[in-house]
């Protein structure tokens, strides 16, 4: 059956396909082609740069558009010479080499791939991939996603809100002031991620740069690596290396993604049950269906898609973290299958914060349901009263504030003040306790 959308295996690739496209660039098998070559390419050139060899400027530039103009057919000839040499980076070699017509690069085709092995070339290809995307892709999503709860924080700062700990009415709280606890999560998260380095693996078959060495021993090759990768690059090479890198950098990405994930389940969750108490209505589109059967349905299904989308994502970081910086002495290839699968859990992010931003697009204040639950909830100013009581020096005045509401119905405003009238304080202490309501007993509302 022809691969396309509705034959894939895949959602990502099938049902998803419209949203995630552009990860193609990144994660694709096209893409680690591409970057493999413009590796090869780089490095070619940063040799002849070294003078370890003369490059003709005609060659130069040939070599530029070979990397710069890759496309969908010359990965594809390299998949068929791949079918021959059962080696992926060699076929990627001999490609270069085949392209390299220029008459005057006859002689230094050799130096393509020079001193290298194959995880020279994957093991700085996929972190440049990976650092590309998490520049061009997740942190702009991310970031917008955190600037849009940062508005809805502001707008949502003086809505006064009942709290809810263990499920029971709690002390009340501000709507944005509950926004901006994920805002504050999210940033200090962001700032961790990105203080990771995206680090490379190059110095040869098993790290100490012996084939460079003995062909050119009077060469500082750990200098020139540091440079190229560093310099070229704009990757961090690992110093003391076995064939491949240590993937702890990369566990330490997938582990701030797998955090903030979690706190976007969190939020996904918390929204959802906002909506469930009529909190939130939603925005409606013309000719959307709810239920099959129930016409009256409009279900949170942006934040229930982006929870499912998020613990997949998870599940498959966890596995990412755990299983790479794990490899049996200098090498063995797990490595290599489960780092063809780090754009699948990206992906599935991506998707998460399209679906989050979807649904806080249809989310619709219902303040009129917010402020009769703090109506149907004066038990809640019992702190408050019990509080300004303990002040005074009042005997007892959480048992007394206890036996009035503890496990009670129907403590509304007038029991409330009835009971303050029965104490024994001055008329300006019953004044300021008559003050405190369900509306305004909220804390600081500090500026955001």
């Amino acid at each position: 059956m022809e691969l396309q959308t509705l034959t894939a295996i895949s959602p990502i690739d099938g049902r998803y396909r419209n949203q995630v496209h552009n990860l193609s660039d990144y994660f694709s098998e096209f893409a680690l082609i591409k970057y493999r070559v413009l590796v090869e390419v780089e490095y070619f050139l940063f040799l002849a740069d070294k003078k370890i060899f003369s490059l003709p400027a005609s060659a130069r530039k040939q070599l530029r558009e070979i990397a710069e103009n890759f496309s969908l057919a010359d990965a594809q000839h390299i998949k068929e010479t791949e079918k021959v040499t059962n080696h992926d980076v060699k076929a990627v070699e001999y490609f270069l080499k085949e392209k390299l017509t220029d008459p005057k690069a006859v002689d230094i085709k050799e130096w393509i791939h020079f001193g290298l092995t194959s995880q020279d070339i994957n093991n700085t290809s996929i972190p440049l991939s990976w650092k590309e995307a998490l520049e061009f892709e997740y942190l702009p999503a991310l970031l917008n996603l955190n600037r849009q709860l940062e508005l809805l924080a502001k707008n949502w700062l003086d809505i006064p809100m009942l709290a809810r700990t263990h499920g029971q009415p709690a002390s009340p709280t501000r709507l944005g002031k509950e926004i901006q606890v994920f805002v504050e999560r999210l940033s200090n998260q962001i700032e961790l991620l990105i203080q990771v380095p995206v680090s490379a693996k190059f110095g040869g078959a098993t790290g100490n740069f012996n084939a460079h060495y003995v062909a050119f021993p009077k060469k500082d090759w750990v200098k020139l690596g540091n440079e190229f990768v560093e310099g070229t690059l704009g990757l961090q090479r690992q110093q003391f290396t076995t064939q491949i890198e240590h993937y702890d950098n990369f566990a330490a990405h997938f582990d701030a993604m797998k955090r903030i994930n979690n706190i976007l389940i969190d939020f996904c969750r918390d929204v959802w049950t906002y909506i469930s108490m009529d909190y939130f209505k939603q925005k409606t589109k013309k000719g959307e269906i709810g239920s099959s059967a129930m016409p009256h349905k409009v279900n949170p299904i942006d934040f229930e898609n982006a929870e499912g989308n998020l613990g997949l994502a998870n599940a498959l970081f966890e596995h990412l973290a755990a299983k790479l910086p794990i490899s049996r002495l200098q090498r063995d290839l797990t490595d290599s299958t489960v780092l063809r699968n780090i754009g699948v859990p990206f992906s599935h992010t991506i998707l998460a914060l399209k679906s989050i931003e979807k649904g806080l697009g249809k989310l619709v204040l219902h303040d009129e349901k917010i402020y009769t639950d703090l109506d149907n909830n004066w038990a809640v100013v019992a702190e408050a009263v019990q509080t300004v009581l303990r002040r005074e020096n009042y005997p007892k005045p959480y048992e007394a504030l206890k036996e009035l509401t503890r496990g009670k119905g129907g403590i509304n405003k007038q029991t409330m003040h009835k009971f303050i009238d029965g104490l024994k304080v001055s008329a300006t202490v019953k004044k300021e306790l008559k003050k405190i309501t369900p509306h305004n007993y909220t804390g600081i509302n500090p500026e955001i």
